[in-house]
């Protein structure tokens, strides 16, 4: 067997030398004579590797010195709730941009702890766009304005230099962090599951302006609380070690590759190829979403007659093409461009698309 190219909108690819340097790691460390998996997150070895990842991340992102870098748990499902729990109020109210699944969804979790307000929501053009900026209806003295610049399930993403005046903005940026360069400061919280772009499944990044790091918004447990987990520095409980050890590891390996503005580059490269294939197919394959907001990260697409779907995954899968299927709420395709995700794997989706329109025409 070998590996094929997986498309997965996550847990999602993870760059090959990144998992042969696992393999080794994961029966001795380093020096450690230990597995990685075995040894003490209080042990100098992991509180070594924990600095490492705060320097690295800090690197990558140009994260200012007035900002807290964090590593969770709990996804950002989590932080979906957590981060209103922190920083609003009983009487604050939270206003968020719906764009698609995962904004609609962070909205809905805001709403069991606090106020929240929905600015505007792209939910009548069955989030195929972003609604126009002049649309939006700001609180005025909100305690924050909650995006989602990229959309994994219906393929929207947008400009994230959202000017909110004065409010914070946060951002999940679970789907495509590192995956362009990013001004930090136009942002007041962003977070990200580590599960796509950044490493395996069970760690969340949280970067925090530490002004909204001081705030209260209400008694908390510790566990529950920025403040609490940036005193510890992100070692409050034990954390799930393998993830940050595989983070630490993928942040590496972006940062020898040429860091962010390279991501950026084969990023782009990536999703015009796809694009143009889908465009250049004479309908065959359809991609539903405005082009001023199509996502380098994840592209949905339909193929003109729905009854090939299982033909078209089956095919593919033999071809060594993985994870192509859609999310049930939009159907059809979806492929994953990650940063993990070499040109190669792009091309030869491409040719496979292009070979299947030819025989099932």
């Amino acid at each position: 067997m070998s590996r094929a190219y997986n498309f997965s909108a996550g847990p999602s690819a993870i760059p090959e030398p990144v998992l042969h340097r696992a393999r080794d790691a994961l029966l001795e460390w380093g020096d450690e004579r230990a597995s990685v998996i075995e040894v003490s997150h209080r042990g100098k070895a992991f509180v070594a590797l924990v600095d490492q990842l705060q320097s690295s991340l800090r690197a990558l992102l140009g994260v200012p010195d007035d900002y807290s870098v964090l590593f969770v748990q709990g996804g950002a499902t989590q932080q979906f709730a957590q981060i209103p729990m922190n920083i609003a109020g009983p009487d604050d109210i939270g206003d968020y941009l719906i764009t698609g699944h995962w904004s609609r969804k962070a909205h809905a979790e805001a709403a069991t702890v606090a106020r929240t307000h929905v600015v505007a929501s792209g939910e009548a053009a069955n989030f195929t766009t972003v609604p126009d900026r002049a649309q939006w209806s700001l609180t005025p003295g909100a305690a924050y304005l909650h995006v989602t610049p990229n959309e994994t399930i219906q393929g929207v993403e947008f400009d994230d230099a959202v000017d909110a005046g004065a409010t914070p903005v946060v951002a999940d940026m679970s789907s495509n962090i590192l995956s362009r360069p990013v001004d930090v400061r136009r942002f007041g919280i962003i977070y990200a599951g580590a599960q796509k772009n950044m490493g395996a499944a069970g760690l969340t990044l949280v970067v925090m302006r530490d002004d909204l790091l001081a705030r209260r918004g209400r008694p908390l447990p510790n566990i529950f609380t920025f403040a609490a987990q940036a005193k510890e520095k992100s070692l409050l409980n034990t954390p799930p070690t393998f993830a940050f050890y595989i983070t630490a590891l993928v942040l590496e390996w972006v940062a020898a590759e040429g860091g962010v503005a390279e991501m950026a580059r084969r990023n782009r490269a990536k999703a015009d190829m796809l694009y143009a294939a889908i465009d250049g197919s004479n309908g065959y394959y359809r991609n539903p979403v405005d082009v001023r907001y199509r996502s380098r990260m994840n592209v949905p697409f339909t193929l003109h007659d729905a009854a090939l779907d299982e033909a078209f995954l089956s095919e593919s899968k033999a071809a060594g093409l993985l994870a192509l299927k859609g999310h049930k709420a939009v159907g059809g395709m979806r492929a994953s461009l990650y940063n993990a995700m070499p040109l190669d794997g792009v091309r030869t989706l491409v040719e496979f698309m292009a070979d299947f329109a030819r025989r099932h025409g």
